[in-house]
Formats: C-alpha cells, structure tokens, sequence
C-alpha cells in the first residue's frame, strides 16, 4: 500500500451547516414572507382577471400579467449573495437615497456662508450630512453598544497552516471547527481585513534600544534587524492580516436587563476561545481599548498601524 493511501491521511467529510439561521418553510418550499408575497400577489391578478374579463379576452390579460407575475416570483424567490431580493432591493433603495459624504459633525453641518455666490454653492454639489456611527460607545469589557440593534463583542483569531497537516490532522481541525460552528446560539461573523503596517517606529525603537543589550554582538545584531525593518518599511505598501470575530446580541427584550446581554456576548466569546483552541485556533477576546483601536482603523483604513495582537501572516 502506498502512503497516499494511508486511511489515516484520507480527509473525511464532516457536517457543516450551511445556512443556520435559514428561516422556516411553512409551504413546501416557500417560507412565510414568500408565501405572503405569492399569495398576495396571485389575488391580485385574480382580482384584476375578474374586473377585465368582460373587455379583455383571457389571453391577452395572461399576456399583459406574464411579465408582472415573472417579476413578483424573482422578488419573491430571487437571492443574492446570500440575501433575499426583496430585502437586497431594499437595501439598494436606501443606499441610493443615503448620502454620500459625510463628516465628523456632532453639532451638524453648518450652511455656506451668504457670501459664497450661488454658482459656487451649485458646482459644490449638495453638503455633507453628519456623520452617524452606528454605536453608542463601548464598555470597559469592550462591549459595542449598537443602539437599538443590540451588543456585538470582539476578539481576534490566530490562524492554522491546514495543508501542511496530514488527513487525520485535517480531519480533526475541521471536526473540532465544525462543532464550534453547531454551538453558535447567535449571530456571529469572522472578519478576515487586512491593514497596512508601519515599521518605521518599530525599527526607530530597536535602534534607541540596541545600545542598552549587554553584549556588542546582540547590539549589532539589533541593528541590523532594525536596518532590515528600515528597508521593508521604505520598499513599498506591507500589509497584515486580522481575523476577527463578532459575536453579537439582539436588543434586549422589554422588561430585560441591558447589562444580560453584555454578559451574554462575553459568554459566547469565552465559549468560542474554548471550542476553537481545539483546532489550535487561539481566541483572544479586545478589551475597551483594543476593541476602540480596531473601530477606529475600520473607519480610516488608509492609515497604516504597528503589528499588534492578532495580526497573521506577517507583511505581504
């Protein structure tokens, strides 16, 4: 027997879910929103069918609804990307209408002055609107408070080399990856984002640094590692990797203490750090600070940050 075919580094399928929050079918294959949209419009038409039939023959009504019986089922039916294409619609609807520059204004955008001429206030284009981040703060356990959709909790992953590991090792991280996954009681989403990385104060540092190590030969090898980091730095744009996730809390119910949630998503956080070590995944969950950190970057990612926690794969 060769070794390829060693049983042992034959890779077997384990059972992932697909879609876990994938809503209920109450007829056949349709959920209750489909069924309600269908049913609604099938109505409709019928009604429509019964007030032409006494000056429209049958095939030239079916003709006329054809195209629009066509377009309610691909509403109804239709996804994209995972989203129903109602709600994508929706969604398209609303970004179309949102502006699109917006600034830092807690105080509001104020209006041009009267003695801007009014050609110049025509070229400019329509103002900034204020800037409305979708989070109310976060706590000192490094919770965000999303305002009226709940909490969301972060952490950040390291990362596994999967090909350089035989089948039976494939076989166990995927299981013990899988079973994290069938544990999830909330929505939850990994974010892999990568970021640029500045050198220079690292390299700055190693140099002030190098003269305090107790032996020349450790200094000068400081010194050039810190020469080295110089020159990356100066090459061109490097780039890390960060996988995080979110672990996130519907608002609370009426009656229900905000602070259940907080703890809840803490939970859910402590249980993935301990489900994922399984498969040499190591979870560390952000504190306020961190948490804050990440937030910031998210809304300016053109700025470049140091290497810290969480960043895999080195600069790319």
């Amino acid at each position: 027997m060769n070794q390829a075919d060693d049983p042992a580094d034959m890779v077997q399928a384990t059972r992932v879910p697909a879609d876990i929050s994938r809503p209920d079918r109450i007829l056949g294959p349709f959920t209750a929103q489909q069924t309600a949209v269908i049913a609604a419009a099938a109505v409709v038409l019928y009604a429509g069918y019964w007030a032409a039939r006494p000056f429209m023959a049958p095939v030239a009504y079916a003709a006329l609804v054809v195209p629009v019986a066509g377009a309610v089922a691909a509403l109804a039916l239709g996804r994209r990307e995972g989203v129903g294409l109602d709600r994508f619609l929706l969604a398209a609807l609303a970004h179309a209408r949102a502006p699109k520059r917006r600034v830092h204004a807690p105080e509001g955008v104020p209006r041009l002055p009267a003695v801007v001429p009014g050609h110049w206030a025509e070229a400019a284009g329509p103002p900034p609107a204020a800037l409305r981040m979708p989070y109310d703060g976060i706590t000192a356990a490094g919770v965000l408070d999303l305002r009226g959709e709940g909490v969301a909790g972060l952490a950040t992953c390291s990362t596994v080399n999967f090909e350089l590991r035989s089948g039976a090792e494939q076989q166990g991280l995927t299981a013990a990856f899988a079973r994290w996954l069938n544990s999830l009681t909330g929505p939850t989403q990994v974010l892999v984002r990568c970021h640029r990385i500045d050198l220079a104060p690292l390299a700055d540092n190693l140099q002030q640094e190098a003269a305090a190590l107790p032996h020349p030969a450790l200094e000068r090898a400081a010194r050039e590692h810190a020469d080295f980091l110089a020159d990356l730095a100066a090459g061109g744009n490097l780039l890390g990797r960060q996988v995080v996730v979110i672990a996130r809390e519907e608002s609370p119910a009426h009656g229900l203490r905000h602070g259940m949630h907080e703890e809840r998503v803490l939970q859910r956080l402590d249980e993935a750090t301990r489900t994922l070590a399984a498969a040499e995944i190591t979870v560390t969950p952000l504190g306020a600070e961190q948490a804050a950190d990440l937030v910031s970057a998210a809304c300016n990612p053109d700025s470049p940050t140091l290497p810290g926690l969480g960043s895999e794969g080195g600069p790319a």
